[in-house]
């Protein structure tokens, strides 16, 4: 399989994951040119790809499927709730009904030679999910827009070997900063999004020997910056000893919100 974000962050997500047979996105947050742009330099097309899988409805991740779907008719899989919610939405423009595929979290679901788990998560949309993508040899997840993780997030990213997991914002710059009560209140509870350290904590109950790489995403703008994610989850994993990875390094890199990340083998 091979792995890669075109661009991860608050304001756009589009990722990319298949292997030999079928190739997958993850997401339409970005114009139908960057996202064309951004295939192009691993020798892809959009056209190439199989399917598209929705997390949720929220602009930095449909904001580019109206232009997507019209243009190359990909089948577009997403929960019920998330299909209503994109249907409301007048920017997307009209999708052809025929491109919708019902999906139903914890009910894997096949696209050619991958094997899809779509798994819920907590954050303020319609029905969102994040996806476990597996064929017979290896298994990739993308894993964003969290407000809280559990035992049930955890059982969904045992023995990976990759994974995009969100790693939104620094809870100081966030308090401190200039979003208003409100917005601070929602990133910051059960519905909103992941911080570094509990990024951190989190991948410290799921990191194991044989993981490949882990990209850090959907980073916020305004509340975080690349090497603090980077610096404060590490250190979240190196610390913390109970009941956490004990092994030696991991592979671990920052996906940008402008541009490619490097592609991963595995």
């Amino acid at each position: 399989m091979d792995f890669f974000s075109i661009v991860s962050g608050s304001s756009g997500n589009c990722i990319c994951a298949g292997d030999d047979k079928t190739h997958l996105m993850i997401d339409a947050g970005i114009s139908g040119k960057r996202i064309e742009a951004g295939l192009n330099l691993y020798d892809y097309s959009t056209a190439d790809m199989d399917g598209i899988l929705i997390t949720h409805e929220h602009s930095d991740h449909v904001g580019g499927l109206g232009v997507v779907s019209r243009k190359y008719h990909i089948p577009i899989y997403a929960t019920a709730g998330s299909i209503r919610a994109i249907r409301q939405q007048k920017s997307l423009g009209n999708i052809d009904d025929s491109l919708f595929h019902v999906i139903h979290p914890d009910e894997p679901f096949t696209i050619g030679s991958l094997t899809i788990l779509p798994f819920r998560v907590s954050h303020d949309a319609a029905e969102p999910v994040a996806y476990r993508i597996e064929n017979d040899k290896n298994a990739v997840a993308v894993c964003t827009d969290l407000g809280y993780y559990d035992d049930y997030i955890i059982s969904h990213l045992k023995n990976l070997d990759a994974l995009l997991l969100e790693a939104n914002h620094d809870v100081r710059m966030l308090e401190v900063g200039p979003y208003p009560y409100q917005l601070k209140r929602r990133i910051l509870g059960d519905y909103g999004h992941l911080s570094n350290e509990n990024s951190g904590r989190l991948l410290s109950q799921i990191l194991h020997d044989d993981i490949k790489h882990v990209f850090l995403g959907h980073l916020s703008h305004e509340n975080n910056y690349p090497q603090l994610a980077y610096e404060t989850v590490r250190s979240e994993v190196t610390l913390d000893e109970s009941n956490h990875y004990k092994g030696g390094d991991f592979n671990i890199t920052v996906a940008s919100r402008e541009q490619a990340s490097e592609r991963i083998y595995i």
